[in-house]
């Protein structure tokens, strides 16, 4: 055994035990209540879809449809297929991998598909989970174990073992990347990342370029002849990773492990395992892009690399960071604290259930990003004030930009005005829950005079609380427009999946306009992260479609209700036309 005291880490490991089994106790708690709704009640909270028939099967593939799909599913969602016991013995653990309202297409994760077979039509799918406790309680016990863990990793988070800059390193490569395109808050980035011997976090608000950054730095790490693994909790957050550092520089060895069906809007090549790439032989540095998860699995078990880099860290709890750590060294955190945090079932905001990011923040071995490229300066202003301490300014010329619209009339004019970049368009609605069919009908509205105006589909995002009502304007868009390709380009979805994208114009539906609906669940539709992603993606125009009514919402919690006054404040910071 080593001679490492392990006294001071015991109490922070059985912490993190407890948070990873409480979790899951949690989680699997609530789906017991969900299964027990009627049947009815859970198609109408959007928990399950009712009538699906199974069209065919290849392979492990199963094609489904279904006449009516008002869920809050989507894709890399897992399920459980039944016909009418979720935990019976014709149940099935399936995972989403498309989603097209009436035609799903699943994986099939666990059971038997015998069932498929003998029964074509029938099936419920309800939300499941998949118990993925052991990856975390095993790193765990490895972190605790191996000489990683209690030389770097549990010193590192314990505090007992700070970050040091090599200067000599620091002024070398500041020197070098001086021509690559890098303002000065991202050449300090990245000039520190690389000129650490342990970590660094490095803040991205919304539009500074965190992803080019992340890039740059990988390049010079290849170039050293490191070995760099790209990591996040989501596979589209590698994947705009990897693209980035692909554009920057064709030639660097970069690849992704993890399976074939999340490599839709990848450009680097994937493989299914690293044994399989190539890159074990490689003499020199290289890149791989892969979940903590595949670290844990024979795709990527046992192969170390020199540094890792969590991007979207402010969404990592720490049992999952751990998982990542373990495999390299010197880790690099890239995230930012006022946009998602982690997803967890607890009510408690210990530091247990915090992101890894939020965890090492404050320690002084952090640097943030200060200049935006997307947001105006109108629409910048309110989350630089309200979040980022008047530290983000818009570049010169992002500053200046205004919608370009080809005629200046129409009866929505006075909202898609581009001499006023943010404007709430209030409907007053009253006791609308998570879906709001007036919300949904000025939407499109909104949209066809966009498009009328020659703002491109591509350009036009709508983001929307729930996905009840993301499904209500995306079935209504189609119905209006003719052209299905150009509905398609038009990306209507979720705060949690817009995180990282941007458009020129964002349309947000607020929805909700019972006040008494809005306080019981206060904690996530006030929630001032999920409010700041929500405006910050668009470049030129920002439209919140609601109703005022929902700030009369009074939740029990005051730090709840003073989110109210958070939204208030970014309502009266907007031009205000009311309907």
């Amino acid at each position: 055994m080593f001679s490492i005291d392990m006294t001071n880490y015991q109490g922070l490991l059985q912490r993190l035990r407890d948070f990873v089994n409480s979790e899951f106790a949690t989680q699997h708690a609530n789906l017991e209540r969900q299964w027990a709704l009627p049947l009815g009640e859970r198609v109408a909270r959007g928990y399950a879809i009712e009538g699906l028939k199974v069209e065919n099967i290849i392979k492990q593939t199963i094609r489904l449809s279904c006449q009516a799909n008002e869920s809050r599913f989507r894709e890399g969602d897992f399920l459980v297929l039944h016909r009418g016991n979720p935990i019976g013995i014709e149940a099935m653990q399936v995972l989403v991998e498309y989603d097209d309202e009436t035609l799903l297409e699943v994986s099939l994760q666990g059971g038997n598909p015998f069932f498929l077979q003998q029964y074509s039509d029938g099936w419920i799918a309800d939300e499941s989970m998949m118990d993925l406790r052991r990856f975390h309680l095993d790193a765990l016990d490895e972190v605790a174990d191996t000489i990683n863990g209690r030389e770097t990793i549990l010193p590192m988070l314990n505090g007992d073992r700070i970050p040091h800059l090599n200067l000599a390193r620091y002024e070398r490569i500041q020197k070098e990347i001086m021509q690559n395109g890098l303002n000065s808050s991202q050449n300090e980035a990245v000039a520190q990342a690389y000129a650490t011997d342990l970590y660094h976090l490095i803040q991205g608000p919304p539009g500074t370029g965190k992803t080019f950054v992340l890039a740059n730095l990988v390049r010079l790490l290849i170039a050293d002849g490191q070995r760099v693994l790209v990591t996040a909790l989501t596979h589209r957050a590698i994947n705009n990773a990897l693209n980035k550092i692909y554009e920057i520089d064709l030639a660097l060895p970069v690849c992704k492990i993890g399976i074939d069906s999340r490599t839709s809007d990848l450009q680097v090549r994937n493989y299914e395992n690293f044994v399989n790439s190539g890159f074990g032989d490689l003499l020199g540095g290289y890149a791989v892009g892969a979940t903590p998860f595949a670290l844990r699995s024979n795709r990527l078990s046992g192969v170390e690399f020199d540094v890792v880099i969590f991007d979207e860290s402010s969404q990592v709890t720490l049992p999952l960071a751990i998982m990542g750590m373990l495999a390299g060294k010197k880790y690099i955190f890239i995230g930012d604290e006022n946009q998602l945090p982690p997803v967890t079932s607890l009510k408690s905001t210990g530091v247990w259930n915090t992101s890894v990011f939020g965890y090492l923040s404050g320690r002084g071995a952090e640097t943030m990003l200060t200049t935006t490229y997307r947001m105006n300066d109108v629409l910048a202003y309110w989350p630089n004030r309200e979040f980022y301490n008047n530290l983000l300014t818009p570049d010169e010329d992002t500053a200046n930009r205004r919608l370009n619209l080809s005629e200046t009339n129409g009866i929505w004019y006075h909202v898609l005005d581009p001499e006023f970049p943010a404007v709430f368009l209030d409907l007053q609605h009253r006791g609308n829950t998570n879906r709001s069919q007036k919300e949904a009908d000025t939407i499109v509205e909104l949209i066809e005079a966009l498009l009328h105006a020659k703002v491109p589909a591509m350009e036009i995002g709508i983001v929307v609380p729930y996905r009840a009502q993301g499904r209500a304007i995306r079935n209504l868009l189609r119905q209006v427009l003719p052209n299905e390709e150009i509905a398609r380009e038009i990306v209507v979805d979720t705060v949690e999946r817009m995180q990282g994208q941007e458009r020129e114009v964002i349309l947000v539906s607020l929805t909700t306009s019972s006040a008494g609906f809005a306080s019981q669940i206060a904690e996530f539709f006030f929630q001032p992260q999920r409010l700041n992603v929500a405006i910050t993606r668009p470049r030129t125009k920002l439209i919140i479609v609601g109703s005022s009514v929902v700030l009369e919402a009074k939740p029990a919690d005051t730090n709840h209700q003073n989110w109210v006054e958070l939204l208030r404040s970014l309502l009266e910071n907007c031009l205000t036309v009311t309907i």
